[in-house]
């Protein structure tokens, strides 16, 4: 069977090879006669995975001997939006409103403590990524989100902050683009975008920022108590985790993130252009803030949207729909996504032009 062409927000598609590889582990990992749903987390092969894991996630982030540390917890990004605040939050924290996750994330965080948004695009419903804006001093850190996957903006650049450690949610677009990681204090991601299955989330943080909070964290929310256990505190989403490794290790094959970047961007041109080009779309957001990973736009006539739909459906491919808070349609084009699978769109596309 032709495998769909799967443009599916997250958990998305991952390279077939990873996906053969952990099938393979499922029902015998490495020839040891034993899957790796029922190995201990605490058994030498699991051990070794998960500091792979930690490593690679590190190396591909140029982040090695940087005084960082790499931790795989449970949770999702959502956790993170709490845990940040509670390691973090003393007085007052600032935040980017760029979409609903971050959103989110300021709602979480002011159970802890003060909250300035320095900056939000809420007021065109998120259609753009906010500019030319003051960050305060004196603030314990500023997040920001880097990729917004419903309505399809992007951060092209980031704050360069001198005292204040700055915090950003990577879930969909982490390992996507070469940029500076190490401008980022603490750096949190779902793995189901880029990385792996749901389940797992990868925390990269630097270990100076932490223990300045007067409140007792508690053990399953305290980044120090995880770093000193190596991500080991409690059973950690062993399979999510083994995955995760997989993608790394091939993502380390395949040219690491600065190739990943030149196929995203490869990718991002085409089917943006076609957006542009056809009299039947148009886009969401602002072209300057257009995300790499999540192409979002709509059919000017909405009458046309049935057969509109029928026509990708009936070529194959999968999980186009826009976000239900949005509408329309968003094309996810994560690492693994093809450039031929976006080609696949963009003739869908031309032809719904050239018969209507």
């Amino acid at each position: 069977m032709e495998r769909p062409h799967n443009f599916s927000a997250g958990p998305c598609i991952l390279p077939l090879e990873v996906f053969e590889k952990a099938s393979q582990s499922v029902i015998d990992l490495d020839g040891s006669g034993l899957s790796i749903l029922e190995i201990s987390h605490r058994s030498s092969a699991f051990v070794e995975v998960i500091e792979k894991a930690r490593s690679l996630a590190l190396e591909q982030l140029n982040l090695n001997n940087k005084g960082y540390k790499a931790l795989f917890m449970q949770g999702g990004a959502s956790m993170q939006f709490l845990m940040t605040a509670y390691n973090l939050l003393q007085k007052k924290a600032g935040y980017l409103d760029t979409g609903t996750w971050s959103a989110n994330a300021i709602k979480e965080a002011r159970n802890f403590g003060e909250i300035e948004v320095i900056a939000s695009s809420k007021d065109s419903n998120y259609t753009y990524i906010p500019k030319n804006y003051t960050i305060p001093e004196g603030l314990d850190y500023l997040h920001c989100t880097s990729n917004n996957t419903i309505f399809g903006t992007q951060m092209k650049s980031f704050p360069h902050l001198k005292e204040t450690p700055l915090v950003c949610d990577m879930s969909s677009d982490i390992f996507s683009r070469n940029i500076d990681f190490s401008q980022f204090d603490l750096i949190y991601a779902g793995a189901q975008k880029n990385m792996g299955p749901a389940g797992a989330t990868l925390i990269v943080v630097k270990e100076e920022i932490l223990g300045k909070v007067s409140r007792n964290i508690p053990s399953m929310m305290n980044y120090e108590l995880f770093i000193k256990k190596k991500s080991m505190f409690n059973t950690p989403p062993v399979f999510s985790v083994y995955v995760s490794m997989l993608t790394l290790e091939w993502l380390a094959r395949n040219g690491g993130v600065s190739a990943m970047e030149k196929k995203n961007q490869a990718k991002a041109d085409l089917i943006y252009s076609e957006i542009d080009r056809n009299s039947l779309f148009e886009g969401f957001t602002a072209k300057e803030d257009r995300s790499m990973m999540n192409a979002t736009f709509t059919l000017k006539n909405k009458v046309l949207t049935p057969k509109f739909d029928e026509l990708w459906k009936s070529a194959n491919i999968n999980g186009l729909n826009g976000h239900r808070s949005v509408g329309g349609y968003r094309a996810s084009m994560y690492n693994a996504l093809s450039i031929e699978s976006v080609k696949v769109l963009v003739d869908v596309m031309k032809h719904f032009e050239k018969t209507i």
